[in-house]
């Protein structure tokens, strides 16, 4: 197959790019996951079976409109597709394997890959963590909006961060309820955070929605425990209750179902497997690409776009992918430099203004380093079963970052290749060896990015290939 633009991912930055990018009049394939287009914030907008529109809000409704100028726009789109292998030079190559209706593996080439993978939860590795009955609350969320299945009401959110009570505001008006929010926001960040307020209300109306979604919960009468630390998940088999401390106090509440949430990071691996330039942001203590102002990366033809670029959220994402498909579009020779210019002026004010709360939420929110660097007796990589003891142990023997911590403990070889691990292993690295995240760095990504089978790799052969079979290890 070949294309214009490759995009990989079908959320607000992917489907507002191909937008665009048709309209300068790119060829355009989008690969995505999903089997409905949406991402993670409108998973499943345009089909979800929740028969009240109101429950996940006005937000969530708005990406209906999105999906469908995305599926009139005249882009191929691609759902249920894994993008495994991306070649970037002379010029890119990937390899995409569909697991729908268009079941295959196909060999695309695009003048520009544009990668808007978005973001994956943070990992917040506590004890207890890995029971059946811990689940994240972004998960549980795509439950809702996919499924329309809701938790029991003896279920305890725990964490920090916006989407912690927008999800329990939508329980509340799906006519759900939860035991408990156990906050785990230090008691001073709020203060802390009220120098960046100013310029916070450019954007006045992330804080009212904020603010009303707090007051719903507590109306409700739902428990709210501020300042909580100290938390593990109880039980031998599965969840039975969460424990923390409020000061000086300890709490226990049964809970057959308990959510951790503590914000969201880019999902970097696509792009670290191509060899894309990444910096770690002490602001969301995360890693990050470096990409320009239109999204442009540090590899030839390849950008990134929304969350998977830094987190700013669904809107910001759409004014993203605007941007990196106008200089896509320039950088093809479809349009000029000034008509990129002239065309993104909006995008960009759109953009400024929606960013304006970052820096109050990236003060309030991001987890103090207390919460992100675990006990040594918790498990930090899951698919490997590594403990953070373990990993502080052979860190203490000099080892040289997380490249060889994979080689000597197996941590970050599990099916998830290091979302899990990676930027937790980072940080146990620096705290043992009083390194900063970004001199330690991150784990080498080979491709495939994410699980293939045999079968699947064995389809992307030319089938009138002639092949001989030779002695091993020939």
């Amino acid at each position: 197959m070949r294309c214009d633009l490759l995009i990989v991912g079908a959320g607000p930055a992917g489907m507002a790019a191909a937008i665009a990018a048709r309209r300068s009049g790119l060829t355009v394939i989008v690969a995505d996951e999903g089997t409905h287009p949406g991402g993670q914030i409108y998973r499943a907008a345009s089909v979800s079976p929740l028969a009240d529109p109101t429950v996940l809000g006005a937000d969530y409704a708005a990406g209906k409109a999105l999906i469908a100028r995305f599926m009139a726009s005249g882009a191929q789109y691609l759902a249920q597709t894994l993008v495994w292998q991306i070649e970037p030079a002379p010029s890119p190559v990937a390899m995409l394997t569909c697991r729908g209706s268009q079941a295959g593996t196909r060999q695309v080439h695009a003048g520009a890959v544009l990668l808007a993978t978005g973001a994956l939860e943070r990992p917040w590795p506590v004890r207890g963590w890995t029971l059946p009955g811990v689940m994240g609350v972004g998960a549980a969320q795509a439950l809702l909006k996919s499924g329309g299945l809701a938790p029991r009401a003896d279920t305890v959110l725990a964490g920090s961060g916006p989407l912690l009570w927008l999800y329990a505001s939508q329980l509340l008006k799906a006519g759900r309820t939860i035991r408990a929010v156990v906050d785990t926001t230090p008691p001073g960040a709020a203060r802390g955070a009220l120098r960046y307020l100013p310029r916070a209300l450019l954007a006045a109306d992330y804080l009212l929605k904020g603010m009303r979604m707090m007051r719903a919960v507590r109306r409700a009468g739902v428990e709210i425990y501020r300042a909580a630390h100290e938390l593990e998940v109880l039980g031998e088999t599965h969840a039975e209750a969460l424990r923390f401390r409020v000061g000086a106090q300890l709490h226990a509440l049964p809970a057959s179902l308990v959510l951790l949430h503590q914000g969201v990071v880019p999902c970097t691996n696509a792009a670290r497997s191509i060899g894309c330039v990444h910096r770690w942001d002490a602001h969301q203590a995360c890693w990050r690409p470096e990409v320009d102002d239109w999204g442009r990366s540090s590899v030839a033809n390849i950008w990134i776009a929304g969350d998977g670029a830094g987190v700013g959220g669904a809107k910001v994402a759409e004014r993203a992918g605007e941007l990196a498909a106008l200089d896509i579009a320039a950088a093809l020779q479809r349009i000029d430099t000034a008509t990129r210019d002239r065309d993104g002026h909006s995008a960009r004010s759109a953009t400024r203004r929606h960013l304006a709360i970052r820096p109050l939420l990236d003060a309030m929110y991001t987890p103090a380093p207390a919460l992100r660097q675990p006990a040594s007796d918790v498990i930090v990589c899951r698919c490997e079963e590594v403990s953070a003891g373990e990993i502080r142990r052979i860190a203490g023997l000099g080892c040289t970052g997380p490249n060889q911590m994979k080689a000597f403990s197996r941590c970050g070889m599990g099916p998830c290749q290091g979302r899990w691990c990676g930027t937790t292993v980072s940080e146990l690295l620096a705290e043992v060896q009083g390194r900063p995240p970004e001199e330690v760095g991150y784990y080498r990504i080979r491709a495939p990015i994410k699980p293939v089978t045999i079968a699947e790799i064995a389809t992307a052969m030319p089938a009138g290939s002639s092949m001989e079979r030779a002695e091993f290890p020939s």
